[in-house]
């Protein structure tokens, strides 16, 4: 994992935690530099600015606990990306590859209920094309309790994971980065809580045969030739 470079695309604060957080926490203890982008920032009346603020200095001080290089933090309106030009989406996306040159990169899952979840990874996917300046070698999508499975599978693509990642040793780490965003954690039985994101990473680990994993939809690897052929 030394000298490997992944980023982590994040729609809306707290995303990444959902979905990646025991990965992050793992691939920087192993010598990785992860980046996570947060694409979007709520604006008033929607949302105040207090609680704006408060969000993003939760999620800063979230991915330093998990070994975080860098939070690369975007200001695209929340739950309105639908209203920019898809170019210019893609163009955002283009930006962020270009500064952090990643080899790996985890994106939302294109079938979540979330409209914003799916026009960025639409984006990504335009970025990332094989022949894009800064492509990936690795493309992989995450799921997002209350997005990914809230979606009707019948109506857009089910999450149907075949990479899991053991983070047994990252759980804890995990939930205690999830605990810092008091702004976006919620009570039981809400899915965005500590216990309901507990019992999904052990789901994901006992079916493989873990103790806790998360799990993930191979979009593209790219291996490349030794050159000793």
């Amino acid at each position: 994992m030394a000298n490997q470079r992944i980023l982590v695309l994040a729609p809306h604060p707290d995303d990444e935690l959902l979905g990646v957080g025991g990965t992050m926490a793992r691939c920087a203890a192993e010598g990785a530099e992860v980046y996570v982008a947060i694409l979007t920032k709520g604006y008033p009346p929607q949302f105040t600015e207090d609680f704006i603020e408060a969000g993003r200095r939760e999620v800063r001080e979230a991915h330093r606990l998990l070994g975080v290089q860098e939070t690369i933090m975007l200001t695209l309106p929340t739950a309105a990306v639908d209203t920019l030009p898809q170019r210019d989406v893609n163009g955002h996306i283009q930006d962020i590859l270009a500064q952090t040159k990643p080899d790996t990169v985890y994106i939302p899952f294109e079938g979540d209920l979330h409209r914003d979840h799916q026009l960025f990874a639409q984006a990504t996917l335009v970025a990332t094309r094989p022949s894009c300046p800064n492509a990936p070698t690795t493309l992989l999508a995450y799921e997002t309790l209350s997005e990914t499975n809230w979606n009707a599978p019948y109506l857009r693509p089910a999450f149907q994971p075949q990479i899991f990642v053991d983070i047994s040793n990252y759980l804890d780490k995990k939930l205690a980065a999830m605990e810092i965003v008091k702004s976006q954690l919620q009570d039981f039985p809400h899915e965005r809580s500590l216990e309901a994101l507990q019992a999904l990473a052990r789901l994901r680990g006992a079916t493989v045969h873990r103790h806790a994993a998360e799990a993930f939809v191979l979009i593209r690897q790219v291996v490349d030739s030794d050159n000793t052929a």
